[in-house]
């Protein structure tokens, strides 16, 4: 328990620590400690709130063909599609009426969406909405590119980093994908003032414990405001399809882990825990998350956004439940809330 109460206490360890503290994630007396640690400081800075986000997923176009995701270019089974801008205000529009305050646009790198175009749908839902948060989750870009979007008004960008090991990182992306472009891209989006999230697929293949440590330490460097963890989840038309999934109980571990280290971060309790574990948000809110993010797609293009196999995408997921959602959200003694939701700088 040393450890587990140095990193209590520091907020830190180093690179080794943390693989020797990934070796005890099975022990339930620290998973117990770390849970209890990780709930006190949510508590702390956000108190009982869970904040949701309106997911548009509105595009399953992409140039990248990395191994693990269904929606990759080299998958010719995918039944692509791409929402109008009208398509998108239409979602926002229904997202608003149902109490959310942030939307998050996320798609494939998908070249139709140009600068330009994706401007013009910022600057509208935010003219819409200007009490809404717009958070953009569309790839790698260039610096000139996230700029334009952060000017037309964008206030968040998710972009995982899925593994800061290079040598793990080339084992689940083409040769034409790099690391380092990848940590390019975070840096540019801290730099222009965006709320940045970053993260990572827990379980992945061939992943080890000092892969996930190099995470963590990534992670400390960067000091993200927002951090997406969640099981790997195979897909049948991967590379990866035969590929064992990620473990529920070490997400949850390290849910709380990060909780520690970046105390004010937003963790959300993803769609690939739920997926996973029909209980899963709500273990992941019990180690430490404080964001949910129900599905505002057109219901008939949910099933298009394939990323892994057997995603969850109708009940409480679909956000016209959110009631539903609302209750299980209070069931573990949280409370969802019609906020923005931004992370806590002070």
């Amino acid at each position: 328990m040393i450890l587990t109460e140095r990193l209590i206490r520091d907020h830190t360890l180093t690179r080794k620590e943390y693989e020797e503290l990934l070796e005890k994630a099975g022990n339930q007396e620290i998973r117990a400690r770390l849970a209890q640690e990780a709930v006190r400081l949510r508590k702390l800075y956000y108190g009982d709130k869970v904040f949701t986000r309106g997911l548009i997923e509105f595009s399953n176009y992409c140039k990248n063909n990395c191994y693990y995701c269904g929606i990759r270019c080299g998958n010719p089974n995918v039944k692509r599609y791409r929402l109008s801008q009208e398509e998108i205000l239409d979602c926002c529009e229904n997202g608003y009426g149902l109490g959310f305050r942030t939307f998050v646009l996320q798609g494939g790198e998908d070249p139709f969406y140009t600068d330009e175009r994706m401007a013009e749908i910022v600057r509208e839902i935010k003219t819409r909405y200007p009490d809404c948060a717009l958070t953009l989750s569309i790839g790698e870009r260039s610096y000139e590119s996230y700029r334009i979007l952060r000017e037309a008004g964008a206030d968040r960008y998710l972009l995982r980093h899925e593994t800061a090991d290079e040598a793990h990182y080339r084992k689940l992306h083409p040769e034409n994908m790099t690391l380092d472009n990848r940590k390019r891209c975070l840096q540019d989006l801290k730099t222009l003032g965006y709320q940045v999230g970053a993260g990572f697929m827990v379980g992945s293949p061939g992943q080890t414990g000092a892969q996930l440590a190099e995470d963590l330490c990534f992670l400390e460097e960067l000091q993200p405001e927002m951090v997406g963890i969640g099981p790997f989840i195979p897909h049948h038309d991967t590379p990866f399809a035969e590929a064992e999934a990620g473990s529920t109980d070490l997400t949850l571990f390290l849910l709380s882990v990060i909780r520690i280290l970046l105390p004010k971060a937003l963790l959300p309790a993803t769609t690939a825990l739920g997926t996973l574990d029909p209980k899963g948000r709500e273990k992941g809110l019990l180690a430490g998350a404080n964001v949910v993010m129900p599905n505002l797609s057109p219901v008939k293009n949910r099933k298009q956004y394939d990323l892994y196999d057997n995603k969850i995408c109708t009940g409480e997921e679909a956000a016209e439940c959110r009631q539903c959602l609302a209750r299980r959200v209070e069931s573990v003694g949280y409370r969802l809330v019609e906020e923005r939701g931004d992370a806590c700088l002070s």
